[in-house]
């Protein structure tokens, strides 16, 4: 699933590539979007803004309207030149929004629905997000609150719950808590507020250094090179995920992998780098040094 840096260099290309220009074609295959379109035709309209918040991409049009798309799994956005050949085939094509100088494309997009911006704000899926970690005015102390929050959850699970923080995905979890020296299946009550800050901070640092201009700027939507480690090597760039049985970049242990939690998503973590949670059923010193 493509996380909280993917999104933001997605909607950075996009806001490049269409903001200030009115669409001259507008496509989709999408019911829910073709209805809108009949009522209140997108063509002619001006795309003002488009931004990402955690997950969620939106494409701000004048008269009040926005298209929210939420990518899941498979779900991407790419952009062309009129006339330039899709990388994909046609049958994946979801919704286009045309300029005279470019062609956004989302395809195989699972969400997509028209809000105004006040349905918008009233929207759950938006509403109740946490603050998201690529925002100018992140608000650490507000996240941290709503960590200690999830009390019995496991801090990994806990770095997902996007109500707790927007943007944090699968990968960076992994990265934050090696990083950190927290194991992640210890529960948020385990660990006191300033190891929060950290795995906050961290989070917020991690993402920071995949959104940068040469992580992906011009209009290059997705690089598919997320790094963590600051390493030139591209087999080097993660600590621990998606390196189970390798040896731990820090110690030479065998990096483990587990399923757990509610989606059962593969964890990845230094045994002897992440101090187990549990010693004989009373919580363990799960916070150490750091990799920060």
């Amino acid at each position: 699933m493509p996380e909280g840096d993917s999104l933001f260099r997605a909607a950075r290309t996009l806001h490049r590539a269409l903001a200030g220009k009115p669409v001259v074609r507008f496509e989709t295959v999408l019911a829910q979007l073709s209805r809108m379109d009949d009522d209140a035709p997108i063509a002619g309209r001006t795309v003002e803004r488009v931004r990402s918040v955690g997950k969620h991409l939106l494409i701000e049009f004048s008269g009040d309207l926005v298209l929210r798309t939420h990518l899941r799994m498979a779900g991407s956005w790419h952009v062309y030149r009129p006339g330039e050949r899709w990388q994909r085939p046609r049958s994946a094509m979801r919704v286009v929004v045309e300029t005279a100088d470019f062609q956004a494309v989302g395809f195989d997009v699972p969400v997509a629905e028209f809000r105004t911006g006040r349905e918008l704000a009233r929207d759950p899926a938006v509403a109740r997000l946490g603050p998201d970690v690529l925002d100018a005015g992140f608000d650490e102390d507000e996240a941290v609150r709503r960590l200690r929050e999830r009390g019995a959850l496991a801090i990994g699970d806990a770095l997902l719950d996007q109500r707790a923080l927007a943007g944090i995905g699968n990968v960076f979890k992994n990265e934050v808590c090696f990083a950190e020296r927290v194991h992640p299946f210890a529960p948020v009550s385990a660990l006191d507020d300033s190891t929060l800050l950290r795995l906050v901070r961290t989070a917020r640092r991690f993402l920071e250094m995949n959104v940068l201009e040469s992580s992906g700027g011009g209009m290059v939507t997705y690089t598919g090179l997320r790094r963590t480690t600051r390493r030139g090597d591209p087999s080097a760039r993660l600590w621990v995920y998606g390196r189970a049985g390798q040896p731990c970049r820090s110690c030479g242990a065998p990096i483990a992998r587990e399923k757990r939690g509610p989606e059962a998503r593969s964890t990845y973590f230094c045994p002897r780098c992440q101090v187990a949670p549990l010693v004989g059923g009373v919580p363990n010193e799960v916070s150490g040094t750091s990799m920060a």
